[in-house]
């Protein structure tokens, strides 16, 4: 299930994603324990009285596999093709990934009386999935599209030709509720650098800037979605860095303890690393962020966190001694990062921006 803990299940999980259908034949209850951050799509949900569509095992075809050359995954498609014969005119289906959202807005279009679809796009302006949006059709296939940053606002009104008001510029939003500030621990013997997420991530950039550092770097680069890839690592960490998969609890008690939060990027137009971002200035972290295209939209206030250039090593290591040098600037930046999240990505504020739009479809 999609939630707002993007990197680790939505964005490297496109495929797995289910899509949610609005004309809803039961109303979803959405858990709202202490364990776990809350869904945003759970909370979408509740507000359309929708019902989930979990991806099942269908047969795949060889048709299924050559469409999957160009989108999604060949499961992707086989369960597109059973779903589209469930779905008539008066459904409304939101798709919050490209990976299902293509296969089933493609398949759907073939029919007569064809569902309204909705898709969240995250990764879009690659060759691969430049050819498929266009062999597709999918700008007359779909009905409104959602975006998190300008970069695939641009993208999808330029390429595909939509037009603005039917692409949601939509803030990624953050479970305040669940990352909060915190205290750490007093028992450290060094400062510890956290850098959470896999997806974009660069953590040869993060080892060279500090493994001449005293300090303990703890990477949390861990996906049950995502392998990693031989430029996401270095082939030996360094004896200060650590690579662990931390549960919930744990990773809140990782940015509880950290004095600094480094989000080290490849450059990409996706918005990688944002989840991670949001999570850390609702804990009121001092951060230091590589700025990408794709995330350019969440870092224009560089008094909020700070901001170094792909690739560089040099700026890197100095932010982050910087913030550890002198406290009370990260203090300074983290309060008006803390005040920033809270007034643009609230969770319940942003789903019910989200809901809107889709009622625009008039379901």
């Amino acid at each position: 299930m999609t939630s707002s803990h993007t990197e680790r299940i939505e964005q490297e999980n496109l495929g797995q994603s289910p899509a949610q259908h609005f004309q809803g034949r039961r109303r979803l209850t959405t858990f709202c324990g202490q364990n776990v951050p809350r869904s945003d799509l759970n909370l979408l949900a509740q507000k359309l009285n929708a019902s989930f569509i979990k991806q099942q095992s269908c047969s795949v075809t060889i048709i299924d596999k050559i469409r999957a050359k160009f989108a999604g995954t060949p499961q992707n498609w086989a369960y597109a093709r059973s779903l589209s014969s469930q779905l008539g005119s008066q459904d409304v289906v939101f798709c919050p990934g490209e990976e299902i959202g293509i296969p089933l807005a493609s398949i759907c279009s073939q029919k007569q009386k064809r569902p309204k679809i909705v898709v969240w796009f995250h990764r879009i302006t690659g060759l691969r999935t430049r050819v498929a949006l266009k062999l597709f059709k999918i700008s007359s296939a779909i009905d409104l599209a959602v975006v998190s940053n300008c970069t695939n606002r641009d993208f999808l009104h330029n390429y595909l030709n939509l037009p603005l008001e039917q692409i949601l510029f939509w803030w990624h939003p953050i479970d305040s509720r669940f990352f909060t500030p915190g205290l750490g621990s007093d028992s450290k013997t060094k400062p510890i650098i956290a850098s959470i997420g896999l997806e974009y991530r660069d953590y040869r950039l993060l080892a060279a800037a500090t493994e001449k550092l005293d300090v303990d770097v703890k990477v949390a680069g861990f996906s049950q979605f995502q392998s990693r890839v031989a430029k996401s690592f270095p082939q030996v960490l360094p004896n200060n860095m650590t690579n662990k998969n931390y549960q919930w609890s744990e990773l809140i008690e990782l940015y509880h303890h950290a004095d600094v939060i480094v989000i080290p990027l490849q450059e990409n137009n996706s918005a990688a690393g944002v989840t991670v971002l949001l999570e850390a200035m609702s804990c009121k972290k001092p951060i230091v962020c590589i700025r990408t295209k794709g995330l350019k939209d969440y870092l224009s206030d560089e008094k909020a966190v700070s901001i170094v250039e792909p690739e560089d090593i040099t700026g890197l290591q100095q932010a982050i001694t910087t913030l550890l040098d002198r406290p009370e600037i990260g203090k300074k930046m983290a309060q008006r990062a803390f005040e920033l999240v809270n007034k643009k990505h609230n969770l319940e504020q942003q789903v019910q921006v989200l809901t809107r739009f889709i009622k625009t479809l008039e379901f």
